[in-house]
């Protein structure tokens, strides 16, 4: 068996520099990169196998009094950092007191949150006239006091590109959180089973970040420079709060007007047809951005290293999307039994979304690596306005009507969002799409010719086995269509030899 070279552990001083990890740095990307997605595979059985097990053991009406709940706590969570997270991996140069300065803001602004997040737990609870979600929401605002505690522990980490760290962190939080509902679930805690589930995981995932960080805040420099690095912060925080709202209208207006039943169904088709790209586009970005943020001033070196890891993510992404939607069919009762079939419809409703979501890290990337996020934030002012107009239309067909507006949505306004992202850097929308071509059509074609061949071929066999076989067949579908299409052969040999090198490396 081949061992991996451990990290090297560095000194508290030596968080702050980048210019160490420039002789290597696409040996670095590349092993982060397949160590991530290792982790992120064990993350995603982890996830999938709670999913089953949770998904009998508890009621989409357990699901949906979290679903309320959930749009309030995400919405607040983004200001729990106000994107000094990202200021920190992104910035060419930072010293102890910018950080010092930053976690205490951090840790302050979580426990604002925190005492927000219990004034307003009876007045949410009033809004849906549901007094049970009182104490779910007093229990996740101490999630918020952990997660600030982290933040830059975690930036420092990523800036170090000590991704081997922080996925050992991340897959076992995981694993702990989830051992934990389920043992609540499986003794009839109901949806308190998920609410301990998010409450366990801040809990560790924040102190396996201070063990793997040896750095250790100071007090607070007021004028040690961070006046850019917040304004960065602030227009990063301005997009997300703007495409959050507008992104869990949704869910609110669902819930406001059809109850808990309609949106415990919308909230679980959503979290299903994300889960493939989570597993692959938050990891990804993780390693992405630091590394486009250190060839931030080589235009070349830059534009190769970003289309090739969008080629990686959009090569295994759109696949998974696609065979979902093909699958979905079989996947959805095999998975959570035959209480949730009533998802199938609003889960193939919002594939378009799904499919367009695989490359929401494009524009991410591009904006934040070269320190544009004051674009990123102008264009979320109209993309937001557009969201918000759509659902306030389509809610008066319940989730069936969200669910079709939100997926064909996406792929329409994807064209204009990353030509305006585009303007003024060195990317090229034409070398993108000629980038994506290869797992768009392969994807598209064979999600298309497994359908057809299931409507030929209708089989009483085993679901577990019918599912198997559509996943074996549309892999070897996917394979035929990329290498008969042009340079298909030569795009599939280069990544190869990506994979062939690492190997080399670790060796």
């Amino acid at each position: 068996m081949l061992k991996q070279t451990p990290e090297k552990r560095p000194n508290t001083k030596d968080f702050f520099g980048t210019e160490h990890l420039k002789s290597d740095l696409r040996g670095r990307s590349i092993r982060g990169g397949a160590v991530t997605a290792a982790a992120q595979a064990g993350k995603f059985v982890l996830q999938m196998a709670s999913t089953v097990v949770l998904g009998r053991l508890l009621t989409p009406e357990d699901y949906g009094l979290i679903a309320m709940v959930t749009v309030v706590i995400k919405f607040v969570r983004m200001f729990k950092n106000l994107g000094l997270s990202t200021a920190t991996i992104q910035q060419k140069e930072i010293n102890h007191q910018q950080v010092s300065t930053l976690f205490w803001i951090n840790v302050g602004i979580s426990l604002v949150i925190t005492l927000i997040l219990v004034v307003l737990a009876p007045i949410i609870a009033g809004f849906y006239s549901e007094p049970r979600l009182i104490p779910i929401m007093f229990v996740l605002a101490s999630v918020f006091i952990f997660s600030g505690l982290s933040v830059q522990h975690e930036a420092l980490l990523k800036r170090q590109m000590r991704f081997t760290s922080i996925a050992k962190i991340a897959v076992i939080s995981l694993f702990l959180s989830l051992v934990v509902a389920i043992i609540l679930a499986w003794n009839q805690a109901g949806y308190w089973s998920l609410v301990f589930l998010q409450l366990t995981s801040g809990i560790t995932y924040a102190a396996g970040m201070w063990f793997a960080c040896s750095w250790r805040p100071g007090l607070p420099v007021w004028d040690s420079g961070i006046r850019s690095m917040l304004a960065f912060g602030g227009n990063l925080t301005a997009f997300n709060c703007l495409n959050y709202v507008s992104r869990n209208l949704d869910n609110l207006l669902i819930g406001r007007y059809w109850g808990s039943q309609q949106l415990g169904l919308y909230a679980k088709a959503y979290q299903l047809i994300l889960l493939p790209i989570q597993q692959i586009n938050a990891p990804m970005t993780g390693v992405a951005l630091p590394t486009l943020s250190c060839l931030q001033t080589q235009r070349e070196q830059y534009c190769r290293y970003y289309y090739k890891a969008l080629l990686s993510i959009s090569t295994l992404g759109m696949a998974l999307v696609a065979f979902t939607f093909a699958a979905a069919d079989k996947m959805i009762p095999f998975f959570l039994g035959q209480q949730w079939l009533e998802v199938i419809p609003i889960f193939r409703l919002l594939m378009p979304a799904a499919f367009i979501g695989t490359l929401n890290v494009a524009e991410a990337w591009a904006y934040q690596s070269l320190g544009r996020t004051d674009r990123q934030f102008r264009l979320g002012l109209v993309v937001s306005a557009i969201d918000v107009i759509i659902f306030i239309v389509s809610v008066h067909w319940g989730a069936i009507g969200v669910a079709a507006a939100f997926g064909l949505s996406r792929p329409i306004l994807w064209v204009p969002r990353i030509l305006y992202c585009y303007k003024g850097t060195p990317l090229r929308f034409t070398e993108l799409l000629k980038t994506l071509s290869h797992p768009v059509l392969a994807s598209l074609g064979a999600a298309a010719l497994l359908m057809g061949m299931n409507q030929l071929l209708s089989t009483e066999m085993n679901l577990a086995i019918v599912l198997g076989l559509d996943c074996l067949i549309y892999g070897l579908l996917y394979l035929a269509i990329w290498i008969v299409l042009p340079r298909g052969r030569k795009t599939l040999w280069e990544m190869m030899r990506t994979l062939k090198e690492f190997r080399k490396k670790k060796k």
